[in-house]
């Protein structure tokens, strides 16, 4: 089995800073792609966030360019999301994911975290 395990989200002002963590354990071999996506309120879909690979390659939502940095540790299977200058817009479930194959040879599949809150008020 496959978990992750989302921490860091809270409630902070606008103009604040949080950071999020994203931690994988259990059985896995290799992991690809480690993004964070949310989903604000009203919305029936999740957004892309940031994303960053094995090899370090990051992509970021025009949104979030020069607020937020992923980044993460591959000896921990963990992914970071510091943001800062939050506004209210930024208010949404942040859910972590990522693409890893638990065996060797095995294919690749998507897994998601439970989601953190993050609520940024005015």
């Amino acid at each position: 089995q496959v978990q992750l395990v989302e921490s860091g989200g809270g409630l902070v002002q606008a103009g604040g800073s949080l950071r999020l963590s994203c931690a994988a354990s259990g059985s896995i071999f290799s992991i690809n792609v480690m993004a964070w996506y949310r989903q604000a309120p009203g919305n029936s879909e999740r957004e892309l966030v940031a994303a960053v690979t094995s090899g370090g390659s990051t992509n970021y939502a025009d949104s979030v360019k020069g607020r937020f940095t992923i980044s993460r540790d591959n000896a921990k299977n963990t992914v970071y999301l510091p943001m800062n200058s939050l506004t209210p817009e930024d208010t949404a479930v942040y859910y972590c994911n990522a693409d890893l194959s638990p065996k060797r040879g095995g294919p690749t599949m998507r897994y998601w975290g439970q989601g953190t809150q993050v609520t940024v008020s005015s």
